[in-house]
Order: structure tokens, then C-alpha cells, then sequence
């Protein structure tokens, strides 16, 4: 397995960003998430969202398959001055496990550097991704959102300071 971290920029890396987001979903929140909401979420809206968000979007590819991304940019939170966030951060399960997330996580963190402290979000009781985050060095500030996806779900704000 070589896996290689780019820019994301081809109709294929596209699609492939597309398809790793509907099928890590389906893999990584049922349970946590309304599994109608789960249900109506396809392939094709995936995509469809991929073609609307092509800045700031690094994939993970294993050969020409794209098995993993990160979305990264300024934080989105008015509270956190001076910060960058980790908006999402994938990986197929067949790829856990094997340093794809924590290579991508480092990639997204280097183009964050100039920021002194670094968010990300994460659905309360997905603890396999609070654990790779706390590895990664993120801590639990406290803060929780409440977001409908399908039923209401709480978030939990992680933050890296450096």
C-alpha cells in the first residue's frame, strides 16, 4: 500500500471524495445518526456536494483510488479568534487502522500552521474518531452544538492549541 496525500483536482478525485463520504457515513454513524437520515443520503448527493466544495480539500489515494479526504480552512466558530478548524476528515474502514487518517490529519495541520490553535467537531459518542483526534493531540474545550441530521445529534468541540 502506497498512499500519496494531494490537492484534490481531478473529475475523479472529485467523484472519489464523493464516494468516500457516503460510504464512511454509512460506515462509521450508524447508531449515531437517525439511520433514516442514513438512508436517504446517497452516493449521488455525495457527489453533488463534492463538485460545491472543491477548496481547501485534501484526498488520501491508494494507487488512483481515492480512499480518504480533509476539508480544512478558518474556524468557523466567532469564540475561537485566530483559528483554523478541520471542517471533516474521512476514511474508508477498510483503511483504518493503517495511517491514512493520521497522514491526511498532519497534511490539513501543516496548511493550518499560521494558526494558533486548530478546531474540530465531532459527534458525541463516535469514539473511535475522539480517540484518533485526542491522539492527533486535540482536547475536548467543552462546547457543544446541537445539529439535526434527521434527529437531533450533539457535537463536541475538540481544539488543538499550540
Amino acid at each position: 500500500m502506497s498512499i500519496i496525500i494531494k490537492k484534490m483536482e481531478t473529475d475523479d478525485e472529485i467523484r472519489g471524495k464523493g464516494y468516500v463520504h457516503y460510504k464512511s457515513w454509512q460506515q462509521a454513524y450508524p447508531g449515531l445518526v437517525d439511520q433514516s437520515y442514513l438512508d436517504k443520503m446517497s452516493e449521488q448527493k455525495c457527489e453533488e456536494i463534492a463538485y460545491r466544495w472543491l477548496d481547501n480539500i485534501l484526498v488520501a489515494k491508494d494507487g488512483e483510488r481515492v480512499v480518504g479526504f480533509v476539508g480544512y480552512g478558518k474556524c468557523r466558530n466567532e469564540d475561537l479568534c485566530d483559528a483554523g478548524e478541520v471542517f471533516a476528515i474521512y476514511v474508508l474502514a477498510e483503511y483504518y487502522g493503517k495511517g491514512v487518517g493520521k497522514a491526511l490529519m498532519d497534511a490539513a495541520l501543516d496548511l493550518l500552521k499560521d494558526y494558533k490553535q486548530i478546531a474540530v467537531w465531532v459527534l458525541k459518542g463516535n469514539e473511535r474518531a475522539i480517540r484518533f483526534y485526542e491522539k492527533c493531540g486535540f482536547r475536548s474545550d467543552g462546547k457543544t452544538e446541537t445539529i439535526t441530521l434527521g434527529t437531533p445529534v450533539t457535537e463536541l468541540r475538540m481544539v488543538m492549541k499550540k
